[in-house]
């Protein structure tokens, strides 16, 4: 990371995933399921879902990000996780914010991988150092993304520290 910062704006959110739905349809990929990685997948999974026609859209929730540029050991897949049997012989498309060091979505491709007809992943970034190199991206960047969702802080603390920005 370099220490500049990308600011996404919710308006160029919108073009953004447009653009990238674009390149997924101009490919001939039309996934069955569109699998979000929570939190900041679901915007991306939503908007990927309605400009693809498709309305099968499932989440897994993993935690890895504890601030800016910290991370756990390791990614973990939180309760539910999905049953694999959902997505037995179908196109899957996982769709995420952010490649970063493509731990979680590396996790979330493993899951998929041995029950699905076909896996594809889509993200709005990939950083350089990514270790999965996602097939749709919008934009590369080594920049850390300011995303709209999550540049304010919570409105509400869950007992736990929360981080400001």
């Amino acid at each position: 990371m370099t220490g500049s910062r990308e600011n996404l704006t919710y308006e160029k959110f919108g073009r953004a995933v447009r653009e990238l739905a674009q390149t997924i349809a101009d490919d001939g990929f039309e996934p069955d399921v569109v699998l979000s990685i929570a939190r900041g997948g679901v915007f991306v999974a939503g908007a990927l879902a309605y400009a693809l026609d498709c309305k099968n859209i499932h989440l897994v929730n993993v935690e890895f990000y504890t601030g800016v540029g910290t991370t756990l050991s390791m990614p973990v897949m939180l309760a539910p996780v999905p049953n694999a049997i959902d997505f037995s012989n179908k196109k899957v498309l996982i769709a995420d914010d952010v490649a970063d060091s493509g731990e979680t979505l590396k996790l979330v491709h493993d899951f998929c991988v041995d029950h699905v007809a076909e896996v594809r992943s889509a993200v709005i970034y990939e950083k350089p150092q990514s270790q999965v190199k996602c097939e749709y991206v919008w934009k590369s960047t080594d920049s850390w993304i300011n995303f709209p969702w999550s540049v304010e802080p919570p409105v509400v603390r869950r007992g736990r520290q929360v981080r400001d920005f």
